[in-house]
């Protein structure tokens, strides 16, 4: 059987969730979506992730760095891709996260999660 690559996508709009899970669901990928309500988020028990996606944009920047700590704390070997509207990694969140994509292109998501999995 063939390993489908778990992909777990924190973000705090569950539109977003919706929409990236169809964009992975797509290419292949096992999409685990785990929304952030209030900066807290409940990241999946008894799951392995081979990587995990962060939307850079939520209520408030330091409950982002959070969830990264989050993350890398329970999945500390998924690699963390950061989803962001700016064109440098921000300082604060960098030592988290292996790299960085701007929103709303799909294909350099797709592209980045297959550099870090496979």
């Amino acid at each position: 059987m063939e390993h489908v690559p778990a992909v777990l996508i924190v973000d705090d709009d569950p539109l977003h969730l919706q929409i990236y899970g169809w964009v992975l669901r797509s290419a292949g990928f096992a999409p685990v979506p785990a929304l952030m309500v209030s900066g807290a988020v409940r990241l999946p028990e008894g799951q392995t992730i081979d990587v995990a996606i962060l939307d850079h944009r939520t209520d408030n920047q330091s409950r982002t760095v959070n969830a990264a700590e989050l993350i890398r704390d329970k999945f500390p070997n998924a690699p963390i891709i950061l989803l962001a509207d700016l064109y440098d990694m921000p300082v604060g969140i960098a030592p988290y996260i292996s790299t960085f994509v701007c929103k709303g292109n799909p294909d350099k998501l797709i592209s980045a999660l297959n550099e870090y999995i496979y």
